[in-house]
């Protein structure tokens, strides 16, 4: 590849490494003030208002129907279930150590629903997953590695909900460009909300200051840059190289939490 085609990669790497890092550590904050499907709901529909709003303004026009669909599934898959079940965890204070294991495990899922879709998997991606787990478990083995089980079970959940997401979200037809992401954010948002009428989710008070500003960081950074920058990676790198932020967002997130917390 050339230096011009690397640089989308190496940027989109960076922005999933980076601020996907820090989300684990505004998203506690922001659980503190709201409740957990809410704020979830609340930043999806943000982003995915914001980010359509500005397409349609710029003349992009929404696309047919069945890629439309395709997007709102992996919406369903990849953020109100993935992320959705991270969320509702950190609101039952899972011990980071957990939560970095289970999360560590999302390559893994990867390559195995990439064998199941036929996509050509290399020994190379094997070895390296396996390293990088076990790099994680380590880094986390002198930490608080028992909490809340059912906790640990919600953000397992999320993350095959998310792997599988991410190897179908390659196979099929989605809208060009940053449109994917916009309704993949407006379909969770809206499933998210519904979610939290459901299990009876109410504001008792107004969010703290801090806790409207983790919303916005979330919608900003986490979902309108983040999740283009990684709908990008799914169709132009392998499934291993796109979910590889796995292994950096818990250092990421364990120096965050170090440094502010």
């Amino acid at each position: 590849m050339r230096f011009r085609q690397l640089l989308p990669l190496f940027g989109a790497l960076f922005a999933l490494y980076i601020i996907w890092g820090s989300t684990y550590f505004v998203i506690r904050i922001g659980v503190e003030s709201w409740p957990p499907l809410m704020m979830a709901g609340v930043r999806f529909l943000a982003a995915g208002i914001l980010l359509l709003a500005f397409l349609l303004l710029r003349g992009h026009k929404l696309p047919p129907l069945r890629p439309l669909l395709n997007a709102a599934l992996i919406g369903l898959l990849l953020l109100a279930v993935g992320n959705g079940m991270v969320t509702v965890a950190e609101h039952q204070n899972v011990p980071s150590g957990i939560a970095a294991v289970v999360v560590a495990t999302v390559p893994l899922f990867t390559l195995c629903f990439s064998r199941l879709f036929g996509i050509k998997t290399r020994k190379l991606e094997w070895v390296g997953i396996a390293i990088g787990l076990a790099g994680i478990i380590m880094l986390n083995s002198g930490g608080n590695l028992s909490g809340n089980p059912w906790g640990a079970i919600l953000i397992l959940i999320g993350s095959i909900s998310w792997a599988f997401g991410s190897v179908y979200g390659s196979r099929i037809t989605l809208p060009v460009g940053m449109m994917a992401g916009a309704i993949e954010m407006l379909a969770a948002g809206v499933v998210l909300m519904i979610a939290s009428m459901i299990a009876g989710e109410k504001l008792t008070a107004l969010p703290s200051l801090s806790g409207f500003l983790a919303v916005g960081y979330l919608a900003l950074f986490g979902s309108i840059i983040a999740i283009n920058a990684y709908m990008y990676l799914i169709r132009n790198v392998s499934p291993a190289l796109a979910t590889s932020y796995a292994y950096v967002n818990p250092v990421v997130a364990v120096l965050l939490g170090t440094g502010l917390g």
